[in-house]
């Protein structure tokens, strides 16, 4: 191998694996561009003369909840029964702990894991709760006093509970103030409101003002599902978004926190597959988006939006919730009023499932023919076999340059040889006298550099495809085997951990490299012409699967069939190839004078005849 392939090689390796990296940071799943909410919101207030300017509110410095610390909230009466309460429609069953009003599970009824329905609520080991109500600003100490609990009808749920706040004499106020959180559900939408309600008992301001805060409401721990070990961001990963001024963008944090005082439309916590994205009110909130370690969990993700302080005796404020799978057919109903339950419209949550990638029509298109496949043979992996064939027919065109060059260096290796053989004292000239040859047989080295130039936006747009796209979930190719395209698969697990790899034995990754390996070298094994070369060859094509190989190890299975089947096909091609190359060139080389005739063909003309 000349410098300039082995250069061409290498710039190769740089440009995929550059892919790689813009492809899972820039480049993988965003979640919708939700517009505000265009209906009125309710929120009922007390009337002017009730109001009271924000000089004059009290401002507690204490942030600490149920205590006798001066400034603290404090539940009053009796202590309710701690009791469960689940609400059930056609899309999950969500769990209520009246401890805190909170939500402890929400279970995706028709998407499973191995059978059991995905639970969206990833708790620790102390078993946390979503959509916990904290005092002020304050992320540390939710209100988990247990609530009353009115159940309106089968997808409306109220709790209440009486509060008052600690005096200087660090007992509570007289002045007291009622909570209420109500959960509004219906029939078929993963989307729900909650209503956050406060009423003081005197027509007074409610007396929460906090820096500036009355409450926050959170999303915590993190989202579903909870099988992950680790967030690798390239196949499994948490992000969040915000969207404001028409404008969605990707929350950058620093250190572990990202805060913004700007009125936003929405705020989201996304996965891979599944995401919650939160639809506040026109209220103008502090969103806090944050990553902190919880015990019992890899990493937990929160969301907060703070509310400033209420300047009326009565207040409500709305927040709409959709926590559910990103796909097209669920999120796009919020777009005419007709079609959701709550009468949204012009949401536009179906932008979720579209790529922002500057290939995002191509890996549309190439959805839409995976999709055509699977309805052909209701198979994803026969689908993505099927696919993959017909991307290597289109790219053949484009292929064929690189494998009759390949070919023809494979026909003239007996020639190398001898050029070898009688050249190898002299590289100089060997390298010379190679060129010349290489020239005369019109065979260019860089051949298939230009080739891989075609594949390579079908190299990034079905790697963003078949690492994100929902339908792969749990599709099963071979049982017993591959049995989640979405997935790695593994054929047993060992009873102890190997560094980069870890306890599970996966096969495809090695039919991969173990195919890369004999492509690589069927196209490269005539292109050496030295010693040199030839190490360089043999570093080139081990060095390349092995470093691809654990790059990929954990990859979905539905990926690494694809790049399998084209390692397959590719070497087919070249075999044949190889082989129709090799017979000519032996004709050529017995029959000189056909080589002369095909030279000439179609360049000779035949003179006119002169009149008489």
């Amino acid at each position: 191998m000349d410098k300039r392939t082995i250069l061409a090689v290498v710039l190769s390796v740089i440009i995929i694996t550059v892919g790689f990296t813009i492809q899972s940071v820039f480049f993988m799943p965003e979640v919708a561009e939700a517009s505000t909410v265009t209906e009125e919101v309710v929120n009922p207030t007390a009337s002017d003369n009730n109001s009271i300017p924000t000089e004059q509110l009290s401002t507690p410095s204490s942030l600490v909840y149920e205590s006798g610390v001066e400034g603290s909230v404090v539940p009053l009466g009796e202590d309710p029964k701690d009791q469960d309460y689940s609400i059930e429609n056609d899309v999950f069953i969500a769990t209520f702990d009246t401890a805190g009003a909170a939500i402890k599970s929400i279970k995706m009824k028709n998407h499973l894991d191995d059978g059991i329905p995905v639970e969206m609520i990833f708790k620790g080991s102390e078993d946390q709760a979503a959509f916990y109500l904290y005092i002020g600003n304050d992320r540390q100490n939710p209100v988990d006093c247990t609530f009353n609990m009115n159940v309106i009808d089968d997808y409306t749920i109220e709790f209440y509970r009486d509060f008052s706040i600690i005096g200087e004499d660090g007992k509570a106020s007289e002045e007291t103030f009622t909570l209420k959180k109500k959960f509004v559900f219906n029939q078929t939408d993963y989307m729900f409101e909650i209503y956050i309600s406060f009423e003081n008992s005197v027509n007074k301001v409610i007396p929460l003002n906090y820096d500036g805060y009355a409450y926050t409401l959170a999303y915590e721990p993190q989202i579903g599902p909870e099988f992950f070990e680790e967030l690798d961001g390239r196949y499994t990963f948490r992000r969040f978004y915000t969207y404001q001024d028409g404008k969605k963008d990707q929350a950058k944090l620093k250190n572990n926190e990202y805060i913004t005082n700007d009125f936003i439309s929405w705020a989201s916590l996304t996965g891979k597959y599944f995401t919650v994205i939160g639809v506040p009110d026109s209220t103008p909130y502090t969103v806090t988006l944050t990553e902190n370690t919880v015990e019992g969990i890899p990493l937990g993700s929160q969301m907060y939006f703070s509310r400033p302080v209420i300047r009326s005796s009565a207040n409500t404020d709305v927040f709409r919730f959709y926590v559910g799978p990103i796909l097209s057919s669920n999120l796009s109903i919020y777009n005419d009023a007709e079609d959701n339950g709550f009468g949204l419209s012009d949401l536009q949550l179906e932008k979720a499932v579209d790529s922002s990638s500057w290939l995002g029509w191509l890996e549309t298109a190439l959805k839409w023919l995976l999709s055509f496949f699977y309805n052909l043979i209701p198979n994803y992996g026969v689908a993505i076999i099927l696919l993959t064939i017909l991307i290597k027919v289109v790219l053949y065109p484009f292929t064929k340059k690189s494998y009759e060059s390949t070919a023809k260096m494979s026909a003239l290796s007996p020639q190398i040889a001898e050029l070898k053989e009688k050249y190898k004292d002299n590289p100089n000239k060997l390298n010379a006298e190679t060129a010349d040859l290489y020239k005369r047989e019109k065979i260019n080295p860089m051949g298939g550099c230009l080739p891989m130039l075609f594949q390579f936006p079908v190299f990034i747009a079905l790697y963003g495809l078949l690492n994100k796209h929902f339908e792969l979930r749990g599709a099963i190719f071979i049982p017993g085997w591959i049995t989640d395209l979405s997935l790695p698969e593994s054929i047993f697990t060992l009873p102890f951990s190997i560094p980069f790899i870890g306890d599970a034995i996966r096969l495809l990754p090695m039919l991969y490299v173990a195919s890369m390996i004999f492509s690589m070298r069927q196209s490269q094994s005539a292109t050496a012409n030295n010693a040199q070369s030839q190490s360089m060859n043999k570093m080139m094509i081990y060095f390349m699967p092995i470093m691809f190989f654990f790059v990929l190890y954990n990859a979905p299975s539905g990926l690494i069939l694809y790049w399998f089947v084209m390692n397959l096909i590719t070497i087919l091609q070249q075999k044949i190839t190889n082989r129709v190359k090799a017979h000519q060139i032996e004709e050529e080389i017995a029959h000189p004078e056909l080589k002369l005739v095909k030279k000439t063909k179609g360049n000779n003309k035949v003179a006119p005849k002169k009149k008489k």
